[in-house]
């Protein structure tokens, strides 16, 4: 049993909804013409606007978390190499201090319109917060990780940002990156944490670098072991322990081997 019903949009209050859209630069159709296809229109485009940052028009934070957790299932599946960057502009906080937050704010949109330009239209670039921002390379095979975080850096690096005064100010950027575990359906918290960790590094380094974590064979913490082994290992926790010596121990011999 079906039933229609008559939309009557002056009862939803909608002008608030209608004015942020408008501001954000959205245009929608004439109410009058279909109130059903202008209401879902309104519908559609607040959607659109929740999963984007306001200011530079990236993928905001939320958005993020859903790409990151989509790629580790796939990376699990697949097997398939996915990388991930964090990037952080360099002394950003002078930049506020010392020509105020609304040229923060124009260094902010030039930064991350310089990162978009950058990377294909399947990878994912979102602010993550403040002065830092993320992105996810899937299908990232070879050096080409290495390759694309260099031309982020060189990117922004050149950029020049006109300023009120007529002078142009230049800011730098550091980029951690961490490749998730292949095979193993590990966690987005301790994929953000590695990269975060190189990200550390590269500011530790001197800044203005590219620092990210070397591949491995099979890249699992112990917490990343728990997750792909516990429940085999429920009764013998041991064992989680014995197949990662046991793969040691095979990757040592075939390296004497090759060095014999």
């Amino acid at each position: 049993m079906s039933a229609s019903f008559l939309i009557d949009l002056r009862e939803l209050g909608l002008d608030d909804a209608r004015a942020l859209l408008i501001h954000s630069g959205q245009t929608l159709p004439d109410p009058s013409d279909n109130a059903t296809a202008y209401l879902q229109s309104v519908i559609n485009k607040l959607g659109e606007l929740s999963l984007k940052d306001p200011l530079t028009g990236l993928a905001n934070r939320r958005y993020f978390q859903n790409v990151l957790m989509r790629e580790i299932e796939m990376v699990a599946r697949s097997g398939e190499q996915a990388l991930l960057l964090m990037l952080d502009i360099d002394h950003f906080k002078n930049v506020n201090d010392s020509h105020g937050h609304p040229m923060g704010d124009v260094v902010l949109q030039a930064v991350a319109k310089a990162l978009t330009a950058c990377v294909r239209p399947m990878d994912t670039v979102a602010r993550f917060g403040g002065e830092e921002f993320v992105i996810i390379l899937p299908s990232c095979q070879g050096h080409y990780g290495q390759q694309v975080a260099e031309r982020l850096r060189e990117a922004v690096s050149a950029l020049s940002i006109a300023m009120a005064d007529g002078e142009q100010l230049k800011v730098t950027i550091s980029i951690g990156g961490a490749y998730a575990p292949r095979w193993v359906r590990s966690t987005p918290e301790l994929w953000l944490d590695r990269a975060d960790i190189e990200l550390y590094r590269a500011k530790s380094e001197g800044r203005n670098r590219v620092c990210i974590e070397p591949q491995q064979m099979l890249a699992v913490s112990a917490e990343e072991k728990n997750l792909l082994f516990g429940p085999l290992a429920l009764d013998n926790p041991a064992w989680i322990e014995s197949i990662a010596n046991d793969s040691s121990t095979q990757a040592s011999g075939a390296a004497a081997s090759n060095l014999n």
